[in-house]
């Protein structure tokens, strides 16, 4: 415990001065008691029982009057205070598949307007990315709290290129460890297992695409890489099992989502699968998310606190009183 007012605490001066005057008035009592016994007056067996608890309130009271006299230096305690705080990466599918309409308008615009909505939706506490990924992955947004940058990245976006699954999550971990990550010849071929990349169990990545992987790395191995790192990662399916047909380069190509491939994602780094199924589930999706509690150690003030505590011991020690002596000193 320390104080804000710590030179206040010379009032518990007083303290001792209060011992001193209880003192005093209980030689008093003590004196007439004496005088009316040799005058005669013998004390009742309950009179005997009293003199045995009349310390009690005293000690209640002053213990109120000690409490309330540091209570004055405004003390406070270091207390650890639950709140969320993180960081959460967007990683954006913007494939040309993404320009499907399962989802209407389009699957794109789609998550975009849901990402809007859980972006506002978010404490001050957590910083967002926005990662958008096809054939290779783009930081368009590093981790800000500054929500107008936030959805200015996600109105950038628009679908152009292939679908690359790991180079969207290996870019989203980039974001989060707010560095490139180097890779040796072993992960650059794919294989992640000598990479460490730190751990971060307050960051968490948002996944969404159709699922359909149509370049290297491996989903898996990424996932694999950010399980390690404590990153879990949702990945959220947009789009219909039944799928679609989307124009590219004048070409009429069939597009639909792949469920397996987002559920072992999410398997791997303990996060969650969801299928958004139209666009009003997709929003409320978002709202699912469990994103982590922490614990942050703050100074505190408990001067309320504390006061309280002298108040109830003062009432405390006034109600003994008043029961077995019928006056409260």
């Amino acid at each position: 415990m320390s104080f804000l007012w710590p030179k206040m605490l010379a009032v518990l001066v007083v303290a001792p001065a209060l011992v001193a005057g209880y003192m005093v008035l209980t030689r008093r009592r003590a004196q007439r008691a004496r005088t009316l016994a040799a005058q005669g007056f013998v004390p009742t067996a309950a009179t005997l029982r009293r003199r045995r608890l009349r310390h009690v309130p005293f000690a209640f009271f002053f213990l109120a009057v000690l409490l309330l006299l540091v209570a004055i230096a405004r003390p406070a305690a270091t207390v650890s205070v639950p709140h969320r705080q993180g960081t959460v990466i967007l990683a954006f599918d913007v494939s040309n598949s993404m320009a499907a309409t399962d989802l209407a308008p389009t699957r794109m615009d789609a998550a975009k307007a849901a990402a809007r909505t859980f972006v506002g939706k978010q404490p001050s506490t957590i910083k967002i990315g926005v990662v958008a990924f096809s054939d290779g992955g783009f930081v368009t947004q590093r981790p800000t709290d500054v929500r107008a940058d936030v959805l200015a990245a996600i109105d950038r976006l628009k679908p152009q290129g292939a679908t690359s699954l790991g180079k969207g999550v290996f870019t989203a971990l980039n974001a989060i460890a707010g560095k490139p990550i180097v890779l040796d010849d072993q992960a650059a071929a794919g294989n992640f297992d000598n990479i460490d990349i730190g751990y971060y169990s307050s960051a968490a990545i948002i996944l969404l695409s159709d699922g359909e992987n149509t370049s290297t790395p491996d989903p898996l191995e990424v996932a694999k890489l950010a399980s390690a790192a404590g990153v879990r990662v949702y990945p959220i399916g947009i789009g219909s099992t039944d799928g679609s047909v989307v124009a590219i380069d004048g070409f009429n190509v069939a597009t639909a989502l792949d469920d397996t491939m987002l559920t072992n994602i999410a398997s791997v780094t303990d996060g969650t699968y969801l299928h958004a199924t139209d666009a009003a589930s997709l929003a409320t999706i978002y709202g699912k998310i469990d994103l982590h509690f922490a614990s942050e150690a703050k100074l505190t003030e408990i001067t309320a606190a504390v006061a309280g505590v002298s108040a109830l011991l003062l009432c405390l020690g006034a109600a003994l009183s008043l029961v077995w002596f019928g006056r409260l000193v």
